[in-house]
């Protein structure tokens, strides 16, 4: 044990636990209720992951500067409250309530990020202030009715009940297989012109097959139900993009030198104060954008929008997913993994009625692994 323990801790075993991990969930519920696996079911857990797992999406910018970001529940609710009644009470066309409810939370994570950076206050204090004054807020805005429904037949609602014929699923997946394939060459061409490593022929041709393979099971299966969900879609396209930027860009590679070691990063000249303004602006963004997705698929908003687990669901996601609470490691598709593993132990444990309770449980178990894991790998770096 000891050993094993000893060679985690010298591996970077990226997102290989959480992959088995939701392998052993879909063998072990899918054996124990057959409706698991059916594509009514992986259809209806798509569209409960999408919200949240975008939520997470933001939480993982600022985990990765080693920072925390409490109030993302509270903005993801303030903000699906002000598109609503933007949108139903003042008439404001739908995606320009949209536009004004995100471009309100990203002034809200600058708010976040100003007090942290110039006024020298903890993020935990920080968010957490936000997380009770902007619920406040929202219950402000709703009033004693405390509910706004959305039109059944308006654009926001019909967000969450569009789903894309069977030739788009399978074009959109080619077009991901495509442009995913095209990337790596590129990637590797470049890699290899300026004498750097670059990943092996065969491994990078497994890892393709194994895309393809994953996207036509998917659209195999939702496909069955009632097609690819457009939620799912623009999830997944988040995703991609936010991994594209970390990964990619300038500005992403500020922000793991800034998580890694911020005095090191100064040092460097980069300017961490504007990559600390920008990490917060964005977790508040996303966190408004999973909000207004939650809203959709309600076609409502009420005194529980953004609250009861949704923050802790969302953070629990990020660092299941293989974010690294110490700053520095991690990729968007942390949220993507993190969110499927939670999702599926709640959706499972639905299935066989098991007590709320239970589940709380077993999340945390889950969650408690993935950071002792995290830790390992970190303590068996060079420092």
């Amino acid at each position: 044990m000891k050993a094993l323990l000893r060679t985690a801790g010298r591996t970077d075993l990226g997102a290989w636990p959480v992959v088995g991990g939701l392998i052993v969930i879909a063998v072990v519920f899918g054996s124990l209720n057959e409706r698991f696996l059916s594509a009514e079911n992986l259809t209806n857990l798509a569209l409960q992951m999408a919200a949240t797992g975008t939520i997470s999406l933001g939480i993982i910018m600022v985990i990765l500067l080693g920072e925390i970001d409490l109030s993302a529940g509270s903005v993801s609710g303030l903000s699906a409250v002000a598109m609503t009644i933007l949108s139903v009470h003042h008439g404001w066309h739908p995606l320009l309530a949209v536009a004004a409810a995100l471009a309100g939370a990203a002034l809200l994570g600058l708010l976040h990020g100003w007090m942290f950076t110039k006024l020298g206050m903890p993020s935990f204090v920080v968010t957490l202030a936000g997380l009770i004054g902007w619920q406040g807020l929202m219950l402000y805005l709703l009033g004693r009715g405390g509910t706004i429904n959305l039109p059944f037949e308006g654009l926001l609602a019909r967000l969450s009940d569009t789903w894309l014929p069977l030739w788009a699923g399978w074009l959109l997946a080619a077009l991901v297989v495509a442009g995913w394939t095209a990337g790596s060459v590129i990637n590797r061409r470049l890699r290899r012109g300026a004498d750097l490593p670059v990943t092996s022929g065969p491994w990078l041709a497994a890892r393709l097959t194994a895309l393809a393979a994953v996207l036509a099971g998917a659209v195999l299966v939702l496909s069955a139900d009632r097609g690819v969900p457009l939620l799912l879609v623009l999830f997944g396209a988040l995703v991609v993009g936010l991994d594209l930027v970390l990964r990619h860009t300038v500005f992403g590679r500020h922000m793991y030198a800034v998580g890694g070691n911020a005095e090191a990063a100064r040092r460097a000249g980069i300017n961490i104060t504007r990559i600390r303004l920008l990490a917060f602006m964005a977790a508040s963004t996303l966190a408004a954008f999973g909000g207004i997705l939650a809203a959709s698929r309600l076609a409502a908003v009420n005194q529980s929008s953004g609250g009861s687990d949704t923050l802790l669901m969302a953070i629990a996601a990020a660092v299941i997913g293989g974010t690294s609470l110490f700053g520095g490691r991690g990729r968007a598709f942390a949220a993507l993994l993190g969110i499927l593993v939670i999702q599926s132990i709640t959706n499972g444990m639905l299935l066989l009625n098991v007590d709320s309770s239970v589940r709380y449980m077993v999340t945390a178990v889950v969650l408690a692994v993935a950071v002792a894991i995290d830790s390992l790998a970190r303590r068996g770096q060079p420092r």
